[in-house]
């Protein structure tokens, strides 16, 4: 018999939930409902007062919570723990978590510790008699592959849209908030604050009302004869600033710019995901020495963050 846990982490302080989290909740619910089993959620940081009141009327039957100070900042080594306790808590089969930087970090090393497998950038789940299929884009979102698997625990990471984000009901009952004891060892590094680029530079919103598209047109030649990419790319830019509108990209242009050809800086790099070549939000971590960087990007924003 299957079992399904829903992964959510804290915002940052933030008491509510992003709307990405409620949406890969209501997919994971979708999803027991389709196997008829039952599911619980797992919380990482956080308020967990606050996040069961979200969930109210969600179906669960526990909010196992893994919550402290230790956990409200992401870091792979805390992050990783308590990932692996609440999947061992749950005794789940199927994990299923938003497509955050945060649990893009750690999920595939916590799949490794559990003795499982995890796909990432899920976009659709469905139910079949042979068990639970995904969907998911490969060779730069060209071909949609479904996959299905046997090996257990199965993690996977959703991407946004995958449902309609759910909303707690009035006088719905939250789930019942199950503490969940973690001891992590002293860590090496630690964060230190945020560093991240004014708010206009951030061109992919998940949540805007418009999507603009932007083609290889503007880089050719106009009808005067002349390449205008410069004074074009600044419109763009102009507008999406000033309309506060979301922007991706044709495959035309991500071809251009995989040929090394000058291309409008923050690009989607296709029309099914965005990963934009733009100033990253940036991590301070302590100490600096022996520390390895790396970048993960996610909904509304990218952040770069330090792992010893």
């Amino acid at each position: 018999m299957e079992k399904v846990l829903f992964l959510v982490h804290g915002e940052g302080g933030e008491a509510e939930l992003r709307r990405q989290s409620l949406e890969a909740m209501a997919a994971a619910r979708d999803l027991a409902a389709g196997l008829g089993c039952g599911w619980e959620a797992g919380l990482v940081g956080g308020d967990a007062g606050a996040v069961a009141a979200q969930l109210a009327g969600c179906g669960a039957a526990r909010l196992l919570a893994v919550t402290g100070p230790e956990f409200e900042q992401p870091r792979y080594a805390s992050d990783a723990a308590a990932a692996e306790v609440l999947c061992r808590a749950a005794d789940a089969t199927l994990v299923v978590a938003a497509a955050t930087s945060r649990w893009g970090r750690v999920l595939a090393g916590v799949s490794h510790r559990l003795g499982g497998c995890v796909d990432t950038h899920v976009t659709r789940i469905e139910c079949g008699d042979g068990g639970p299929s995904v969907t998911r884009w490969v060779y730069r979102q060209r071909i949609e592959t479904v996959l299905r698997r046997s090996r257990r625990p199965w993690l996977l990471t959703v991407e946004a849209g995958i449902a309609p984000a759910f909303k707690a009901q009035p006088g719905g009952v939250p789930p019942e908030v199950v503490p969940v004891e973690l001891t992590l060892p002293p860590f090496r590094s630690q964060v230190t604050g945020i560093e991240a680029p004014p708010a206009d530079q951030q061109t992919i919103r998940p949540d805007a009302e418009l999507l603009f598209v932007a083609g290889a047109g503007w880089t050719k030649k106009q009808p005067d004869g002349t390449v205008k990419a410069a004074e074009a790319g600044q419109l763009i830019v102009e507008f999406l600033a000033k309309s506060r509108a979301s922007l991706g990209s044709t495959k035309s242009l991500v071809d251009l710019g995989g040929d090394g050809q000058p291309v409008l800086h923050s690009s989607a790099t296709s029309t099914k995901s965005a990963r934009p070549a733009r100033p990253r939000a940036t991590r301070r971590v302590s100490p600096p020495a022996a520390t390895a960087r790396h970048r993960t990007p996610s909904a509304g924003g990218s952040s770069t963050s330090a792992a010893r």
